[in-house]
C-alpha cells in the first residue's frame, strides 16, 4: 500500500483521534503503544490487529456502532451485535425499561435511541404530548422535533428561547463528539424551525417571580392547570455489549416545585 494513501481504517483512526483532540503521542500512551506505530497505522503503512483496534477504540471512547465500523474497515468481523428490542435476547432489558417507566409515574419518562427517537414512554408523558399533531408523531416521535417544532411543545413553552438554545447546544455537542450523520441532519432540520405562529418568540424573564432554581434551564410549560416546571435526568445502561443497548437512554422528568408535583399527582388520579 502506498504510504501516501492512508487506508480506510487509518483515516478513521485519525478522524477519531482529531475529534478527541489528542496528539498521536497522547493516544499512544493511552493505548499502550508507540506514537511511531500509531503513525504507521494511520498512514496505512501498518495494519492494526483486531486487539489493537479495540484498544484504540476504547481509549478514544468510540461508540460501539463505530467500533464495528472500524473493525469492518480493517476486514475484521464486528465485535458487537446489534439486536432488536423485540428479540428474546433483550427480554431482561425490556423488563427493566418497563419497571423504570412505571415506577417513575406520576412523573413523565421516556426511552430514546441514539438520534432521540421515542421508543417508549409512560402514561405520565401525556402531559407533555397533549395536543401534539399527528405529523410530529409519525413515523416515530423525536424529542427534538416534539420540543422545538412550532406545532409541538414549543408553542406551550414559557421559556422557549432558553430551551431552544440549550437543546441546540446539546445536539451540536453530540454531533461533534460522535460525527453521527443522522444527528447532523437532525440538528440542521430543527435549527431551521420557525418560531410559533404568534410571530414572537416567548421570552422568559428571570425576574418574573419564579423562585431561585438549582436548574439553569427547566422546562416551563403552560397548561390548563397553570405553569408546570420540570427538569430531567438521563439514565443509561452500564457496560453494554450490544449496539442497541449502548444507544438507549431513559429521560426521567421531575417536578421543580410543589405546584407541579401536586398537579402531576392529581392528573394521575384523574383529578385535574
Amino acid at each position: 500500500m502506498d504510504a501516501e494513501q492512508p487506508s480506510r481504517v487509518g483515516a478513521l483512526l485519525r478522524e477519531w483521534r482529531q475529534r478527541r483532540r489528542l496528539s498521536q503521542l497522547d493516544l499512544a500512551n493511552l493505548a499502550d503503544t508507540s506514537a511511531r506505530h500509531l503513525s504507521y497505522m494511520e498512514n496505512g503503512r501498518a495494519r492494526p490487529s483486531r486487539t489493537m483496534l479495540l484498544r484504540l477504540s476504547a481509549a478514544l471512547d468510540v461508540p460501539l456502532r463505530e467500533r464495528n465500523t472500524l473493525l469492518l474497515a480493517a476486514d475484521y468481523a464486528p465485535a458487537y451485535r446489534e439486536s432488536s428490542l423485540d428479540d428474546g435476547y433483550m427480554a431482561s432489558i425490556r423488563s427493566a425499561l418497563d419497571t423504570m417507566l412505571a415506577a417513575h409515574e406520576p412523573y413523565p419518562a421516556v426511552v430514546v435511541d441514539r438520534v432521540w427517537n421515542v421508543l417508549q414512554g409512560n402514561r405520565a408523558m401525556g402531559v407533555l404530548m397533549d395536543g401534539i399533531p399527528p405529523h410530529l408523531l409519525q413515523p416515530r416521535p423525536n424529542v427534538f422535533r416534539l420540543a422545538l417544532h412550532p406545532d409541538g411543545l414549543a408553542a406551550r413553552l414559557a421559556n422557549l428561547e432558553e430551551v431552544r438554545t440549550l437543546f441546540l447546544e446539546r445536539l451540536s455537542r453530540q454531533v461533534n463528539a460522535t460525527g453521527d450523520t443522522e444527528l447532523q441532519r437532525l440538528h440542521e432540520e430543527v435549527s431551521r424551525y420557525p418560531l410559533p405562529s404568534s410571530g414572537e418568540e416567548p421570552r422568559h424573564d428571570p425576574a418574573s417571580g419564579h423562585r431561585p432554581s438549582p436548574i439553569q434551564v427547566p422546562l416551563r410549560i403552560r397548561s390548563p392547570f397553570g405553569e408546570l416546571a420540570m427538569f430531567s435526568t438521563m439514565a443509561t445502561f452500564g457496560a453494554p455489549a450490544d449496539v442497541t443497548l449502548a444507544e438507549l437512554a431513559i429521560e426521567l422528568f421531575y417536578p421543580l416545585d410543589d405546584f407541579t408535583a401536586n398537579t402531576l399527582h392529581a392528573l394521575s388520579r384523574g383529578q385535574p
